[in-house]
């Protein structure tokens, strides 16, 4: 089965976050109750593939201005049928900012499942987002924009909070503290 792949990940990720655990038991739980939950066209939702990207040094992570949203988030999106989640990210991740992007591991960093608002006609949905720790070489100022970005920016881990402070962002930042 498709699926097996990524419900083996999720079963073997382990955190110390109850809130965390809580959002991998319930992607789970969707996962295993929707054969066709890697299609943006089950429209309660889906799940989607994101890449925390940060430098060699740990001290910096790339985020996106997303145009549709207008918040600062790490670069991600829909895996369009494809059950390879960790191959979504990395696909995102360099067509979101342009740059050679490599996985860490191949281990899931951060699980997160947020409501994505009613746009056209789009119903109200939840993203089961499954995250992965990305690297890239630190370039110097701000990368090109892209369609839907209206900005991308290496930020300072210390300065994240700056742009977003969501605790689904701010858990990310304090895993990469740990890992220096």
């Amino acid at each position: 089965m498709k699926r097996d792949p990524v419900l083996r990940l999720l079963l073997m990720y382990n955190t110390h976050d109850q809130e965390e655990k809580w959002m991998t038991a319930d992607t789970v739980q969707f996962i295993k109750q929707n054969p066709d939950c890697f299609e943006r066209s089950l429209l309660i939702g889906h799940v989607t593939g994101s890449g925390w990207i940060v430098n060699r040094a740990r001290t910096h992570t790339l985020l996106m201005h997303h145009k549709k949203l207008d918040k600062w988030f790490q670069p991600g999106g829909h895996c369009d049928g494809d059950p390879d989640v960790q191959a979504v990210a990395l696909k995102e991740a360099v067509e979101e900012t342009g740059l050679a992007v490599s996985a860490v591991n191949n281990h899931i960093f951060d699980v997160n499942n947020h409501i994505i608002p009613r746009r056209n006609d789009i119903p109200e949905h939840t993203h089961y987002d499954i995250r992965f720790l990305l690297e890239a070489e630190m370039t110097a100022g701000d990368l090109p924009s892209n369609s839907e970005a209206l900005a991308v920016r290496w930020i300072d881990l210390n300065e994240v909070h700056l742009y977003n402070n969501s605790r689904s962002i701010m858990r990310m930042v304090e895993k990469t503290k740990k890992l220096l």
